[in-house]
Protein backbone atom coordinates (compact mmCIF):
# COMPACT_ATOMS: atom_id res chain seq x y z
CA UNK A 1 0.00 0.00 0.00
CA UNK A 2 1.32 3.42 -0.95
CA UNK A 3 0.39 6.69 0.78
CA UNK A 4 1.29 10.11 -0.63
CA UNK A 5 0.95 13.48 1.09
CA UNK A 6 1.41 16.93 -0.46
CA UNK A 7 0.72 20.50 0.61
CA UNK A 8 -0.37 21.84 -2.77
CA UNK A 9 -0.62 25.51 -1.69
CA UNK A 10 -3.83 25.96 -3.68
CA UNK A 11 -5.11 22.97 -5.62
CA UNK A 12 -6.44 25.06 -8.50
CA UNK A 13 -3.00 26.58 -9.05
CA UNK A 14 -1.24 23.25 -8.56
CA UNK A 15 -3.42 21.55 -11.18
CA UNK A 16 -2.07 24.06 -13.68
CA UNK A 17 1.50 23.16 -12.63
CA UNK A 18 1.46 19.38 -13.07
CA UNK A 19 -0.58 17.99 -10.18
CA UNK A 20 -2.52 15.54 -12.33
CA UNK A 21 0.65 14.22 -13.96
CA UNK A 22 2.23 13.50 -10.60
CA UNK A 23 -0.98 12.00 -9.19
CA UNK A 24 -1.20 9.55 -12.06
CA UNK A 25 2.51 8.78 -11.93
CA UNK A 26 2.47 8.16 -8.17
CA UNK A 27 -0.16 5.39 -8.35
CA UNK A 28 -0.95 5.88 -4.67
CA UNK A 29 -3.57 3.89 -2.85
CA UNK A 30 -4.24 6.94 -0.67
CA UNK A 31 -3.30 10.47 -1.75
CA UNK A 32 -3.67 13.27 0.82
CA UNK A 33 -3.45 16.97 0.09
CA UNK A 34 -3.39 20.03 2.32
CA UNK A 35 -3.94 23.78 1.87
CA UNK A 36 -6.41 23.25 -0.95
CA UNK A 37 -7.56 26.90 -0.77
CA UNK A 38 -10.90 26.32 -2.46
CA UNK A 39 -14.59 25.91 -1.76
CA UNK A 40 -17.02 23.25 -2.88
CA UNK A 41 -17.80 23.64 -6.58
CA UNK A 42 -14.69 25.68 -7.39
CA UNK A 43 -12.83 22.75 -8.92
CA UNK A 44 -13.93 19.54 -10.61
CA UNK A 45 -11.15 17.12 -9.75
CA UNK A 46 -11.78 13.40 -9.76
CA UNK A 47 -9.82 10.32 -10.74
CA UNK A 48 -11.12 7.01 -12.01
CA UNK A 49 -10.95 4.35 -9.34
CA UNK A 50 -10.73 6.81 -6.45
CA UNK A 51 -13.20 8.04 -3.86
CA UNK A 52 -12.56 11.63 -2.75
CA UNK A 53 -13.32 13.47 0.49
CA UNK A 54 -12.94 17.22 0.94
CA UNK A 55 -12.84 19.32 4.10
CA UNK A 56 -13.25 22.95 3.04
CA UNK A 57 -12.43 25.92 5.25
CA UNK A 58 -15.23 28.37 5.94
CA UNK A 59 -12.94 31.23 4.91
CA UNK A 60 -12.60 31.41 1.13
CA UNK A 61 -9.21 30.70 -0.43
CA UNK A 62 -7.79 29.39 2.83
CA UNK A 63 -6.54 26.13 4.32
CA UNK A 64 -8.56 22.93 3.73
CA UNK A 65 -7.68 19.28 3.15
CA UNK A 66 -8.69 16.42 0.85
CA UNK A 67 -8.09 12.69 0.48
CA UNK A 68 -8.30 10.48 -2.62
CA UNK A 69 -8.51 6.76 -1.84
CA UNK A 70 -8.85 3.63 -3.95
CA UNK A 71 -10.62 1.81 -1.14
CA UNK A 72 -13.80 3.25 0.31
CA UNK A 73 -13.39 3.94 4.03
CA UNK A 74 -15.71 2.57 6.68
CA UNK A 75 -16.22 6.10 8.00
CA UNK A 76 -15.00 9.67 7.54
CA UNK A 77 -14.69 12.36 10.22
CA UNK A 78 -14.25 16.06 9.56
CA UNK A 79 -12.46 17.79 12.43
CA UNK A 80 -10.98 16.56 15.70
CA UNK A 81 -12.18 14.06 18.28
CA UNK A 82 -15.97 13.88 18.48
CA UNK A 83 -16.48 17.05 16.48
CA UNK A 84 -17.60 16.68 12.88
CA UNK A 85 -16.82 20.29 12.02
CA UNK A 86 -13.75 22.48 12.26
CA UNK A 87 -13.98 25.81 10.48
CA UNK A 88 -10.50 25.80 8.96
CA UNK A 89 -10.92 22.36 7.34
CA UNK A 90 -7.64 21.09 8.74
CA UNK A 91 -8.31 17.44 9.58
CA UNK A 92 -9.78 14.43 7.81
CA UNK A 93 -9.91 11.05 9.55
CA UNK A 94 -10.72 7.96 7.48
CA UNK A 95 -11.30 4.58 9.07
CA UNK A 96 -10.37 1.44 7.15
CA UNK A 97 -10.56 -2.21 8.12
CA UNK A 98 -7.14 -2.42 9.71
CA UNK A 99 -6.00 1.20 10.30
CA UNK A 100 -6.98 4.85 10.57
CA UNK A 101 -5.69 7.52 8.17
CA UNK A 102 -5.45 11.08 9.51
CA UNK A 103 -4.68 13.91 7.07
CA UNK A 104 -3.75 17.17 8.79
CA UNK A 105 -2.77 20.72 7.94
CA UNK A 106 -1.37 21.98 11.23
CA UNK A 107 -1.86 25.69 12.04
CA UNK A 108 1.15 27.95 11.55
CA UNK A 109 2.23 29.89 14.64
CA UNK A 110 2.74 32.94 12.37
CA UNK A 111 5.86 35.05 11.96
CA UNK A 112 5.30 37.02 15.20
CA UNK A 113 4.17 33.85 17.05
CA UNK A 114 0.75 35.47 17.57
CA UNK A 115 -0.92 32.12 16.94
CA UNK A 116 1.48 29.99 18.97
CA UNK A 117 -0.95 29.48 21.89
CA UNK A 118 -3.63 28.27 19.44
CA UNK A 119 -1.08 26.03 17.76
CA UNK A 120 -0.01 24.45 21.05
CA UNK A 121 -3.61 23.85 22.11
CA UNK A 122 -4.19 22.26 18.71
CA UNK A 123 -1.27 19.90 19.31
CA UNK A 124 -2.76 18.84 22.64
CA UNK A 125 -6.13 18.13 21.07
CA UNK A 126 -4.58 16.27 18.17
CA UNK A 127 -2.57 14.05 20.52
CA UNK A 128 -5.80 13.06 22.26
CA UNK A 129 -7.32 12.27 18.86
CA UNK A 130 -4.39 10.19 17.63
CA UNK A 131 -3.89 8.22 20.83
CA UNK A 132 -7.61 7.43 21.05
CA UNK A 133 -7.52 6.09 17.49
CA UNK A 134 -4.29 4.20 18.16
CA UNK A 135 -5.95 2.40 21.05
CA UNK A 136 -8.37 0.88 18.52
CA UNK A 137 -6.28 0.40 15.36
CA UNK A 138 -2.87 1.49 14.04
CA UNK A 139 -2.71 5.04 12.69
CA UNK A 140 -1.15 6.60 9.61
CA UNK A 141 -0.91 10.34 10.27
CA UNK A 142 0.31 12.62 7.49
CA UNK A 143 0.38 16.19 6.31
CA UNK A 144 2.02 19.57 6.62
CA UNK A 145 2.77 19.62 10.35
CA UNK A 146 4.51 23.02 10.22
CA UNK A 147 7.50 22.08 12.37
CA UNK A 148 11.10 21.15 11.69
CA UNK A 149 11.59 18.62 14.47
CA UNK A 150 15.36 18.39 14.78
CA UNK A 151 18.31 20.50 13.65
CA UNK A 152 18.92 18.02 10.81
CA UNK A 153 15.49 18.99 9.44
CA UNK A 154 16.35 22.61 8.68
CA UNK A 155 19.11 24.23 6.65
CA UNK A 156 19.81 27.38 8.66
CA UNK A 157 19.57 26.32 12.29
CA UNK A 158 21.03 29.27 14.19
CA UNK A 159 19.09 31.97 12.38
CA UNK A 160 15.78 30.14 12.86
CA UNK A 161 15.90 29.15 16.52
CA UNK A 162 12.74 30.50 18.11
CA UNK A 163 11.06 31.26 14.79
CA UNK A 164 7.64 29.93 13.84
CA UNK A 165 7.97 26.25 13.05
CA UNK A 166 11.24 25.94 14.99
CA UNK A 167 10.32 27.04 18.49
CA UNK A 168 11.23 24.90 21.47
CA UNK A 169 7.51 24.48 22.22
CA UNK A 170 6.53 23.23 18.75
CA UNK A 171 9.48 20.87 18.52
CA UNK A 172 8.67 19.59 21.99
CA UNK A 173 5.13 18.73 20.95
CA UNK A 174 6.51 16.62 18.10
CA UNK A 175 8.87 14.85 20.47
CA UNK A 176 5.96 14.16 22.81
CA UNK A 177 3.91 12.67 19.95
CA UNK A 178 6.72 10.35 18.90
CA UNK A 179 7.26 9.29 22.50
CA UNK A 180 3.56 8.38 22.69
CA UNK A 181 4.11 5.40 20.40
CA UNK A 182 4.58 6.82 16.91
CA UNK A 183 7.34 6.78 14.27
CA UNK A 184 8.50 9.47 11.86
CA UNK A 185 8.74 7.24 8.78
CA UNK A 186 11.39 9.25 6.95
CA UNK A 187 13.74 9.45 9.93
CA UNK A 188 13.06 5.80 10.77
CA UNK A 189 14.29 4.81 7.32
CA UNK A 190 16.88 7.58 6.86
CA UNK A 191 18.15 8.51 10.35
CA UNK A 192 21.21 10.48 9.26
CA UNK A 193 20.23 11.91 5.87
CA UNK A 194 20.95 15.62 5.70
CA UNK A 195 19.56 18.11 3.20
CA UNK A 196 16.20 16.33 3.05
CA UNK A 197 13.61 19.09 2.97
CA UNK A 198 9.96 19.40 1.94
CA UNK A 199 9.40 23.18 1.95
CA UNK A 200 11.33 26.10 0.48
CA UNK A 201 10.58 29.81 0.48
CA UNK A 202 9.55 31.35 -2.84
CA UNK A 203 12.44 33.80 -2.51
CA UNK A 204 14.83 33.77 -5.44
CA UNK A 205 17.09 30.71 -5.78
CA UNK A 206 16.18 29.34 -2.35
CA UNK A 207 14.86 26.04 -3.68
CA UNK A 208 17.65 25.72 -6.24
CA UNK A 209 20.15 26.10 -3.38
CA UNK A 210 18.14 23.69 -1.22
CA UNK A 211 17.70 26.14 1.66
CA UNK A 212 14.70 24.36 3.09
CA UNK A 213 12.80 22.86 5.99
CA UNK A 214 11.38 19.37 6.49
CA UNK A 215 7.91 20.14 7.81
CA UNK A 216 5.80 17.52 5.98
CA UNK A 217 5.57 14.10 7.60
CA UNK A 218 4.17 10.61 7.38
CA UNK A 219 3.93 9.38 10.96
CA UNK A 220 2.74 5.90 11.92
CA UNK A 221 1.94 3.83 14.98
CA UNK A 222 5.08 2.03 16.11
CA UNK A 223 3.52 -1.37 15.45
CA UNK A 224 3.34 -0.52 11.75
CA UNK A 225 7.12 -0.17 11.66
CA UNK A 226 7.73 -3.74 10.44
CA UNK A 227 5.31 -3.16 7.54
CA UNK A 228 7.11 0.00 6.36
CA UNK A 229 9.02 -0.56 3.11
CA UNK A 230 9.97 2.92 1.86
CA UNK A 231 9.75 6.54 3.01
CA UNK A 232 10.55 9.12 0.35
CA UNK A 233 10.73 12.87 -0.27
CA UNK A 234 10.00 13.83 -3.89
CA UNK A 235 11.91 17.11 -3.98
CA UNK A 236 12.11 17.01 -7.78
CA UNK A 237 8.35 17.53 -8.06
CA UNK A 238 7.40 21.17 -8.52
CA UNK A 239 3.98 22.83 -8.48
CA UNK A 240 3.98 24.10 -4.89
CA UNK A 241 6.38 25.54 -2.33
CA UNK A 242 6.17 22.08 -0.73
CA UNK A 243 7.05 18.80 -2.40
CA UNK A 244 5.19 15.49 -2.06
CA UNK A 245 6.25 12.78 0.36
CA UNK A 246 5.35 9.09 0.32
CA UNK A 247 5.58 5.83 2.23
CA UNK A 248 4.92 2.25 1.16
CA UNK A 249 3.72 -0.55 3.40
CA UNK A 250 3.15 -4.27 3.22
CA UNK A 251 -0.44 -4.17 4.40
Amino acid sequence: MKVVSWNVNGIRACVKKGFVDFFEQAQADIFCIQEIKCQQGQIDLSFEGYESYWNYAVKKGYSGTAVFTKKKPLSVRYGLNDQDFEEEGRVLTLEFDTFFLVNSYTPNAQRDLARLPYRLAWEDELLVHLTALDAMKPVIYCGDLNVAHEEIDIRNVKSNIGNSGFTEQERGKMTRLLNAGFLDTFRYMNPDQEGAYTWWSYMRDVRARNIGWRIDYLIISERLGPALQTASIHSEVLGSDHCPISAEFLM
